[in-house]
C-alpha cells in the first residue's frame, strides 16, 4: 500500500516541530529556560512557566509522531524490519501522548519525588520504543542506513546515561550544568534519525513512481 507523501513529510516536520518547541520556550521565558543546564522535561514541569503552551505543541507533536508511523508502517510491506520500526514509532507517539499532562516532573528542588517516578518510569518506556525503533530500522533499508542507525543509537546511548548521572541533582535542586547538552544530543540523534528515515522513504517512493512510469 501505497502511503500519502503527507504522512511522511509527518516525519519531518515532527522533528522540526520538536526543536521550534525548545527554541520558543527560550525565547518566551529567558529567565527560566536555559539549554545547557535545563532538560526538557522541566520545560512541562508542574508550575513550569513554558507548561502552558508547550504542552499543546508536545501533543501535536506526538500525533505527527504517530501519523508519521502510519506512514512507515504503510512503506512496509513485506519488509518486516520496518513494520516493526512503524509500529514502534506508533507507540512512541502513543505512549508520549499523556505524558504533559498527566506524568509531569515537578519542579526541581521541589521534594515530591512520587509524581516524578511516574514521570521517569514513562520516560523509561520512551526511550525503550525509541532504540527499538532505531535497532529495528538499521534492517530496513540498506547497509548505509544500517551503519548511520548504529552511529544514532551509539549517541542516544552515550548521551542518555550522562543524562542519568545528571539528572540525580534534579530532585535535589543541584547545579546541573551540562545536563541540558546531555539530553538535547541525546534527543536530537533520534529526531535527525526520524527525519533521514523519513527522507529516504520519500526518495524511495520517488524511484518507485520513477521507474513505474
Amino acid at each position: 500500500m501505497k502511503p500519502p507523501r503527507a504522512l511522511l513529510v509527518c516525519g519531518v516536520l515532527s522533528s522540526l516541530l520538536y526543536v521550534v518547541i525548545d527554541m520558543v520556550a527560550a525565547i518566551c521565558c529567558t529567565d527560566f529556560h536555559s539549554f545547557t543546564s535545563q532538560t526538557i522535561s522541566e520545560l512541562m514541569a508542574r508550575g513550569a512557566p513554558t507548561k502552558p503552551f508547550v504542552d499543546p505543541l508536545f501533543l501535536f507533536y506526538d500525533v505527527l509522531a504517530i501519523a508519521f508511523g502510519i506512514g512507515v508502517w504503510m512503506c512496509a510491506r513485506r519488509n518486516r524490519p520496518l513494520r516493526v520500526t512503524a509500529g514502534l514509532l506508533v507507540g512512541y507517539g502513543i505512549v508520549g501522548l499523556p505524558g504533559p499532562r498527566f506524568f509531569p516532573m515537578n519542579l526541581r528542588g521541589a521534594g515530591d519525588t512520587g509524581e516524578d517516578i511516574r514521570h521517569i518510569i514513562l520516560t523509561g518506556v520512551i526511550v525503550l520504543f525509541i532504540i527499538g525503533a532505531v535497532g529495528f530500522g538499521a534492517f530496513a533499508l540498506g547497509q548505509r542506513f544500517r551503519s548511520y542507525s548504529y552511529a544514532t543509537l551509539l549517541t542516544i546511548v552515550v548521551f542518555g546515561v550522562l543524562s542519568g548521572i545528571g539528572a540525580r541533582g534534579l530532585a535535589t535542586g543541584a547545579p546541573t550544568p551540562w545536563i541540558g547538552l546531555a539530553e538535547r544530543a541525546n534527543i536530537g540523534a533520534f529526531l535527525l534519525w526520524v527525519a533521514v528515515l523519513a527522507f529516504s522513504l520519500l526518495r524511495s517512493q520517488q524511484s518507485t513512481a520513477a521507474t513505474s512510469s
